[in-house]
């Protein structure tokens, strides 16, 4: 009966997602198809739109939920309905989202990086990451068809990594907390390494739902679904969502083999900020004498008569360098002073002088012109 009530896998296209049914997800569209029905959701989340939803999916939001919509998708998750949520390299920060705020509810969160594999297999892009040891609990390898020995002393047999390969393309690390459980890792190719890319949570509630987490949108695409073993393991996380056939490890769910994320140093960037090193000082001595040195420095001679041979090539008198005596340029010529001869008044002979203009004296700085009347001039002859 409950099954015939959710009968509908629900694509959310509201939110402006990288991939839709219509835009990246034809490839899986078919293969829900058979088994399911499929619906895309263009208008805001309400409950009477997730009636009959079994799965609600969103690829890559670009815009951010409101309060109300994560209390309805929290109403749905404890009420039995499954969700699967997938966003990209860069995290929230690049789709402008906030789908953390829902996730870390749950132990889980996307981190605001990427995977890159560092050596080059296959894929030309860095970012198209091809993972050949990241499973983390040996229930995927089995529901994938894999061969796992020891599945019924599990005890005796540890989980095998290498059971499936698969391409990891523009994806982002998880960050993973209990309740949550981790499935699949960047491996120890990829930087970072040994993180966690695919995690599953199930409420603990009575008819809880399911909620699964990729780190990658671009995984199950069109263009990476039929690549390596993409589509295996996209088979196993809607069995999981879907049905009650897979159960986790609880042995590998306890103790998932992950690695601590270790931030690194911005080299570009610290690059353009050069600081000298700090070094510690050598204790100073007891003896403060012993700081001091005494001794000669070497001074080196050899150039010295290269240099005196230099006064010869350059034709300059070898001899003490002397001051040059600064010559100051004046904007205006010289003034001279205009003087005027003492004249006698009670004298016969009056002394007549006719002088120039003043004013034009002090501009041009020249004597002024004297002039002696005759009788001035008979009486000096006189006096001579």
């Amino acid at each position: 009966m409950e099954k015939e009530l959710r009968s509908t896998i629900l694509f959310n296209a509201y939110k402006k997602e990288v991939f839709t049914t219509s835009n990246g997800y034809k490839s899986m569209q078919k293969r829900l198809r058979s088994h399911w029905k499929i619906q895309s959701l263009k208008d805001e989340i309400t409950p009477e739109k997730l009636i009959g939803v079994k799965l609600w999916i969103t690829a890559g939001p670009r815009e951010k939920f409101t309060a109300a919509e994560f209390e309805i998708l929290k109403k749905y998750l404890d009420g039995g309905g499954d969700i699967l949520v997938m966003l990209g390299e860069g995290g929230e920060s690049r789709f402008d989202t906030n789908i953390n705020f829902l996730l870390e509810e749950y132990g889980i969160m996307v981190n605001n990086d990427a995977v890159v594999r560092n050596v080059y297999y296959k894929y030309f892009h860095p970012k198209e990451a091809l993972v050949s040891n990241g499973v983390l609990n040996r229930e995927i390898s089995r529901a994938a068809g894999k061969a796992v020995p020891g599945i019924l002393d599990e005890e005796s047999s540890g989980n095998n990594a290498q059971a499936l390969t698969f391409v990891y393309p523009f994806g982002a690390t998880l960050s993973v907390t209990k309740p949550a459980v981790a499935v699949l890792s960047t491996g120890s190719v990829c930087f970072p390494l040994n993180r966690p890319i695919l995690a599953f949570y199930h409420s603990k509630q009575n008819q809880g739902g399911k909620l699964a987490v990729l780190g990658s949108c671009h995984m199950f695409s069109d263009q990476y679904l039929d690549k390596e073993e993409n589509s295996k393991i996209m088979d196993v996380v809607f069995r999981w969502l879907t049905t009650e056939d897979i159960h986790l490890n609880q042995i590998d769910a306890e103790d998932p083999e992950i690695s601590d994320y270790m931030m690194l140093p911005d080299t570009a960037a610290l690059s353009e900020r050069l600081r000298v090193c700090l070094q510690e000082g050598d204790e100073n001595p007891r003896d403060f004498t012993s700081l001091f040195d005494l001794s000669l420095y070497q001074l080196d001679t050899t150039s010295l008569p290269k240099v005196i041979k230099a006064y010869e090539q350059l034709n300059v008198k070898h001899e003490p360098l002397q001051l040059i005596q600064p010559q100051f340029e004046t904007p205006l010529p010289a003034l001279q002073p205009a003087v005027l001869k003492k004249t006698w008044n009670s004298m016969s002979g009056s002394v007549v002088t006719s002088l120039e203009s003043p004013i034009n004296s002090q501009r041009t700085g020249k004597m002024p012109n004297i002039s002696l009347s005759t009788s001035s001039s008979k009486w000096w002859s006189s006096r001579s």
